[in-house]
């Protein structure tokens, strides 16, 4: 086991042993970097006929990990360079950037949750054997907090419930309109971007309580 997953167990552990005493509800936070979804086609105009994507590092959410791979994400106005993929794969194809690197890029995505990207702008994805252009798929990601069932269940949230987040600290702050995602495939961490993470001036190991 090594230091990250150290962390975050002794995380879950202070967040149910609080709950059991107190009835507050404190969830770990992870700060999401911008990062790349890929469909099976796009998998291969990128890297190439039968590629495989590569493990780099294992996800807290299970049997989600980051790969080897990195692409670059062009638009109208620039581009980003060394964009993590992350796996498995997936239907479609999804890009989740921060509002700042939107500016970068020239395009103006909107805050979705993850899938839902019906309508949502694209962009160009450039790897070492090829380009794909995405026709559609740039979001924001929504803040969200993952549950699995039984965590859900132990503090009676719900999936699809909203609710909000209180950080504390210099830059203390409550977030409001955060999804809980709750299930099969989920496990307890509370998802922001690099812009909100700045704005809370998030330090290690945060933990944010969470508010009806």
């Amino acid at each position: 086991m090594d230091k990250a997953q150290v962390q975050r167990s002794v995380q879950l552990a202070v967040s149910e042993a609080i709950f059991r005493k107190t009835g507050k509800i404190f969830v770990p936070v992870a700060s999401s970097a911008r990062h790349i979804h890929l469909c099976r086609a796009d998998v291969e105009k990128l890297f190439g006929k039968g590629y495989q994507l590569q493990e780099f590092k294992k996800l807290s959410q299970p049997g989600q990990f980051a790969c080897k791979e990195q692409v670059t994400v062009v638009g109208p106005k620039g581009q980003l360079q060394k964009v993590r993929v992350l796996g498995p794969e997936r239907p479609d194809t999804q890009v989740e950037i921060a509002l700042t690197d939107s500016f970068a890029l020239g395009i103006r995505p909107p805050v979705r949750m993850s899938g839902k990207t019906a309508g949502t702008p694209g962009c160009t994805l450039v790897g070492p054997a090829g380009s794909a252009e995405v026709k559609e798929g740039v979001i924001v990601a929504a803040r969200h907090l993952h549950l699995s069932s039984e965590q859900a269940a132990l503090f009676g949230l719900k999936d699809g419930q909203v609710v909000k987040l209180r950080s504390e600290g210099e830059r203390a702050v409550i977030f409001d309109q955060v999804v809980v995602r709750a299930g099969k495939g989920h496990d307890m961490e509370v998802h922001i971007d690099t812009d909100e993470a700045n704005c809370i001036a998030m330090g290690p190991s945060p933990m944010m309580e969470v508010l009806p």
